[in-house]
């Protein structure tokens, strides 16, 4: 075993907010599942990573039952499920640990939302010396307001910054069609 999916916070917890309507990709799931059968059929392993905030009493404390993988998700019994508490999929769990375990060296990167656990978990994997691949169409995202103007930028214009700010740097950018070859 030489690679491992990382599905991070693909959770009802997302669909429980006003912006779920206006994300870039409500089929994120079934993107998710083909890359989880692509990593099944090659013996490589999935791990699973879910947010949590215990006491925030929103969305992603899991008092609420928010904080669960999304309807058709389904981790096998021999497969990770972790909790973090960081926007990374690494400061807070043992996926690195679990990783080097099991002579894991590149990840494939899944999940919500595509410029902040996503990306900031394929920042710390590089640096930890991971081969990266971001799979942006197995990522999803809202719009995103500067915090100060109140700009919007579009669920695109996400995208498309954080394939720029990745690539090449921190990893190689793929897709769902071109990994599995359909």
């Amino acid at each position: 075993m030489k690679r491992a999916l990382i599905v991070i916070d693909v959770q009802e917890s997302f669909r429980q907010r006003p912006n779920w309507a206006e994300v870039s990709d409500p089929d994120v799931v079934g993107k998710v599942n083909r890359l989880v059968d692509l990593t099944r059929d090659a013996g490589d392993l999935v791990v699973w990573v879910l947010h949590s905030e215990p006491g925030s009493g929103d969305v992603f404390d899991p008092a609420l039952g928010h904080v669960r993988l999304m309807d058709g998700l389904k981790p096998l019994d021999d497969e990770p499920v972790l909790t973090k508490t960081a926007h990374n999929a690494f400061t807070t769990t043992n996926l690195q640990q679990t990783l080097t375990q099991r002579g894991v060296r590149e990840l494939l990167i899944s999940g919500i939302r595509t410029e902040q656990c996503c990306e900031t978990t394929t920042r710390v994997g590089s640096d930890l010396g991971f081969d990266m691949t971001f799979v942006t169409d197995a990522t999803a995202t809202m719009p995103l307001p500067h915090w100060r103007t109140g700009k919007v930028l579009g669920v695109e214009e996400v995208i498309e910054r954080t394939e720029y700010v990745l690539a090449g740097r921190f990893a190689r950018i793929s897709d769902v069609a071109t990994l599995t070859g359909s």
